[in-house]
């Protein structure tokens, strides 16, 4: 089986692209292979640009693992997802999105995870449409939106499922930066220019003290779900 997240390096600069061709589920091998990634850009202490294929950044977890029915499954590739959310809040080199299109559910969470993200003008929709599908919001989902979702956006996120176009994204807090779709990756590997001429390590020790709470948090948030999960109660 070929890479769901492929990996380069180039000009100090980690690009890992996520692509399966269809909508970049979260599946249990596009978490794998993701992390995969993490790890080898983490060796190389440099920025991280994330990027989905054109008009899709992730539809989220992959629905045919819920519709399967086997619950290992599911528990693993929830978990999985969970701690990928965690790992990308504390990683300790910056995490650009250059988000190509959509991110919807564990898509948003993906997004919401990195340091500074960049979207695409146009159509592109973003939001948790967990309720309108019949799941319950994990906890480790709502910590995320409670630390970067605008106040008053957060009722809308997480309890109606409210999907947004982009310029309601950019003011919600899902963005950071709006570009045309042509120029998203090239607005990305600036911003990681940018970011190149900071110190690493005082980065990474900021980071740590402004999201050391959060992701104690967080990863409570997640011990719990994995329990709700283990007892098949999505």
């Amino acid at each position: 089986m070929s890479e769901l997240a492929t990996y380069t390096f180039e000009n100090n600069i980690s690009l890992i692209t996520m692509d399966d061709g269809k909508a970049n589920v979260m599946s249990l091998q596009m978490l794998k292979d993701l992390n995969s990634a993490l790890d080898r850009a983490e060796q190389e202490a440099s920025p991280v640009i994330l990027a989905g294929r054109e008009n899709m950044f992730s539809g989220g977890f992959d629905l045919g693992v819920f519709k399967s029915g086997d619950n290992d499954l599911i528990v693993e590739m929830l978990t999985l997802g969970a701690e990928l959310s965690h790992r990308m809040l504390g990683f300790p080199v910056p995490i650009i999105a250059a988000c190509t299109g959509h991110a919807i559910a564990m898509g948003t969470f993906v997004l919401l995870s990195c340091d500074y993200r960049i979207g695409a003008n146009g159509k592109s929709k973003f939001g948790a449409n967990e309720v309108a599908i019949g799941l319950t919001v994990p906890y480790f989902a709502i910590e995320v939106v409670k630390n970067r979702i605008t106040n008053k956006h957060r009722s809308k996120t997480v309890g109606l499922a409210h999907i947004y176009d982009v310029n309601e994204a950019l003011e919600a807090g899902f963005l950071d930066q709006v570009v045309e779709p042509d120029q998203v990756l090239a607005a990305a590997t600036l911003k990681a220019e940018e970011i190149l001429k900071l110190d690493m390590d005082a980065h990474k020790n900021s980071k740590t003290r402004l999201r050391e709470p959060m992701l104690t948090t967080l990863r409570e948030a997640i011990d719990k779900d994995v329990e709700v999960w283990k007892l098949r109660q999505l």
